[in-house]
């Protein structure tokens, strides 16, 4: 067993898109019309047939509270892996990417958390 998608709630589709894409560096996989909105899922570019990332319409009322309960106490949504924490946030930075967290030292572990501009942190994760 293996996971095959995971998801983000977004408050906009296109923004997201454009975000993970453009900001981040993932690549569009997948884009499915569903009524109002779509199947949208993106992958790493060194992994593209790997894990996808649905960004998924915060529509419910229940994904909007969550979302937002998760933002309000400055808990991520979700943790990725990077080779180099430090050089992710100067990248993203110069990018115009706003930090909630700038590189800390975690034990095993450095993080740095970023607002994705669509409702959500997003922890940047280098394991030492």
């Amino acid at each position: 067993m293996r996971i095959h998608v995971t998801s983000v709630f977004v408050d906009d589709q296109d923004k997201a898109l454009s975000f993970y894409t453009e900001k981040l560096g993932f690549v569009k996989k997948t884009e499915v019309p569903l009524g109002d909105y779509r199947w949208l899922t993106v992958v790493s570019p060194e992994a593209p047939d790997g894990t996808e990332l649905l960004l998924e319409p915060d529509a419910h009322p229940a994904a909007r509270a969550y979302t937002r309960a998760l933002v309000a106490d400055g808990i991520p949504a979700t943790s990725f892996a990077v080779d180099d924490v430090r050089a992710e946030y100067e990248r993203l930075r110069a990018l115009g990417v706003r930090f909630t967290q700038e590189p800390t030292e975690a034990g095993p572990v450095t993080i740095a958390v970023l607002d994705d501009t669509c409702g959500n942190f997003i922890q940047l994760v280098q394991m030492s």
